[in-house]
């Protein structure tokens, strides 16, 4: 998704931002960005992986969560908008808002173009102080390759594992499944325009 960035405000400002825009903003120290819609690629790639994780959770107390609920990073003054996330137990609200949760388990971001960069560092940093958040998926709109961040035992220890090609299952650990690439990318165009 690219970005548009808009003066500085306060948290309340860019609550009140929210509540009275049909635009999705992200926040971040008094730094608002406005969120631009995804090619048909992402938005596709994000909903299947969405109704994966959906379909894999049942029974398993945690719940997926689309693109329109919003993280709180509460020790960095963060707000973001992942494209799919996963909560394992309750979902906890955040301390200023019922607009945004606090305890993800799993994030997904599929990565664009002018979000690969920041989505592989400084949002990846934040999410880092998530101290319930055990894996973080990124997965790429031009070609079946997913890259994913694990927790380890220690708190800043993070082990990266790639999978590529269609054939290929993703572990989803936080919920002791698989699933497919060829799932993540149904209905997904190769073109080199998307």
């Amino acid at each position: 998704m690219e970005a548009r960035a808009l003066p500085i405000l306060s948290v309340e400002e860019y609550l009140d931002l929210e509540r009275t825009s049909d635009q999705k903003y992200e926040f971040h120290d008094g730094y608002v960005v406005a969120m631009a819609g995804g090619t048909r690629n992402h938005v596709t790639i994000s909903g299947n992986a969405y109704y994966e994780m959906r379909s894999q959770a049942k029974g398993s107390g945690c719940t997926a969560y689309i693109s329109d609920m919003k993280i709180h990073v509460l020790d960095s003054n963060s707000f973001h908008y992942p494209d799919a996330m996963l909560i394992c137990g309750e979902a906890e609200s955040s301390p200023v808002t019922d607009h945004a949760l606090i305890n993800p388990s799993l994030i997904v971001e599929v990565l664009s173009d002018s979000s690969e960069s920041r989505d592989r560092g400084s949002k990846f940093h934040l999410y880092q102080r998530i101290p319930t958040l055990r894996e973080y998926v990124l997965i790429d709109q031009h070609k079946p390759l997913v890259d994913v961040f694990r927790r380890q035992n220690q708190r800043d220890l993070w082990k990266i594992s790639r999978y590529e090609g269609l054939r290929t299952a993703l572990p989803i650990q936080t919920l002791n499944v698989e699933i497919s690439l060829a799932d993540l990318y149904t209905g997904v165009s190769w073109h080199p325009a998307d």
